[in-house]
C-alpha cells in the first residue's frame, strides 16, 4: 500500500519548513484537508486532526486578534499528536505561537506561497491520487485505440503475445504479466506497471524483451484508465458463447464494475483482431451505436404478429 508523509508534500509542491521538523515523517491517512476557522474561535469538539491544517488569510488575520494567552492554547491545540502536518498559504508570516507549539509536539509548519483555494486544490487531487485503494491483477494492460484493455485469463492463454501483436499493430503496452490498478475516482480504475516490469513483456520461448527498445517510446504509456476487460479462455465445445452481444457481463474490481467480454481462443481464430474490433464496438456503444440492439429491431420488425397470421 501507498504511504504519504508530510516530507512528501512538502517536496511535491516544494514547500519551506519553517517549524517541526522532528515531524516531516508523520504519516497523511486522509485526502481531506481542513480549515481550522472554528478551532481559531476555540471550538475542538470535532476537531478533524488527522487531517492536514491549511490557514490562509482569514484564519490568521482572526488569530492576530486573540489575546496572548489564548493564542498559546490556540495553537498548542491545534499541534496535536495526530496532525501531520500544518501549512501556512500565501506566504505569509508564521506565528511565534505556531512554532513553538510546533516544534513542543514535533509537528511539521510548512509555508506555501500560493493562494489557500489553488493549493488546497492540488494538494487534494495529489493526496486522492496516492491515497487511493489499490489492487493487482494477474493480466496484460493494453491502449488499443484510446480504449484501456485489460487482458485477462488462465496462464499459457496467449495474452503476452496477443499484447505483442497488438503493439505490432500500432497499440501501446501499458503493464505485462502484473497490473497494479488504482481507483482514483467512482468508477475510474486507472492501470499501471510495476516499476521492475515497466516497457517489459514475457514471450515464451524468447524470454523478457523491452518494448520500448524495440517499437520506440510511442509503443508504451506509463498508465492508462481501464474501460474494457477481455478474459481469453481455450474454446470449449460445450460452452455457449454469446453470438449477439446483447448481454453485457460485468467485473468487478474494487468499488468499480468493468465491462467485461470472453473471447474463446483457438487455432485459426486472430485474437488481436478480435480485440481491436471489440475495443472499436465498445467506442460505438458508449457514442450510442449498438449493433446488436440495431439487428434485434430489425428481426423483430420482420417477424409477423400471430393476429396477422390468422388473417389469412
Amino acid at each position: 500500500m501507498i504511504q504519504v508523509i508530510a516530507k512528501d508534500v512538502m517536496e511535491k509542491f516544494n514547500l519551506e519548513l519553517v517549524s517541526g521538523e522532528a515531524g516531516v515523517g508523520r504519516y497523511i491517512t486522509t485526502s481531506d484537508i481542513s480549515r481550522p476557522g472554528l478551532e481559531m474561535a476555540g471550538y475542538f469538539t470535532h476537531y478533524p486532526a488527522d487531517r492536514v491544517q491549511l490557514l490562509g488569510k482569514t484564519e490568521l488575520s482572526f488569530f492576530e486578534m486573540l489575546p496572548e494567552k489564548e493564542k498559546r492554547s490556540r495553537m498548542k491545540q491545534l499541534c496535536s499528536d495526530e496532525t501531520p502536518a500544518i501549512i501556512i498559504s500565501r506566504g505569509l508570516d508564521v506565528p511565534q505561537e505556531l512554532i513553538d507549539a510546533s516544534n513542543e509536539n514535533h509537528v511539521p509548519v510548512l509555508v506555501t506561497k500560493l493562494t489557500t483555494t489553488r493549493f488546497s486544490s492540488r494538494l487534494t487531487n495529489f493526496l486522492e491520487s496516492k491515497l487511493a485503494p489499490t489492487t493487482a491483477i494477474h493480466g496484460v494492460l493494453v491502449d488499443v485505440y484510446g480504449i484501456g484493455v485489460l487482458i485477462i485469463g488462465k496462464s499459457g492463454v496467449g495474452k503476452s503475445e496477443t499484447a505483442l501483436e497488438l503493439v505490432k499493430k500500432g497499440h501501446r503496452l501499458v503493464a505485462d504479466d502484473s497490473v497494479e490498478i488504482r481507483q482514483e475516482g467512482e468508477n475510474m480504475l486507472v492501470g499501471f506497471p510495476p516499476p521492475l516490469l515497466e516497457h517489459l513483456l514475457e514471450i515464451r520461448g524468447i524470454g523478457i524483451i523491452d518494448i520500448m527498445t524495440l517499437f520506440g517510446a510511442s509503443a508504451v504509456r506509463p498508465y492508462k484508465r481501464i474501460t474494457l476487460i477481455i478474459e481469453l479462455e481455450t474454446w470449449d465445445p460445450d460452452k455457449f458463447y454469446d453470438r449477439l452481444g446483447l448481454d453485457e457481463e460485468k467485473m468487478k474490481i474494487i468499488d468499480s464494475e468493468v465491462t467485461k467480454l470472453t473471447i474463446p481462443v483457438q487455432p485459426g481464430r486472430n485474437v488481436s483482431v478480435i480485440i481491436e474490433v471489440a475495443a472499436m464496438n465498445y467506442r460505438l456503444k458508449k457514442m450510442g451505436v449498438n449493433a446488436a440492439e440495431e439487428f434485434s429491431r430489425r428481426l423483430d420488425d420482420m417477424l409477423v404478429p400471430n393476429d396477422e397470421i390468422d388473417d389469412y
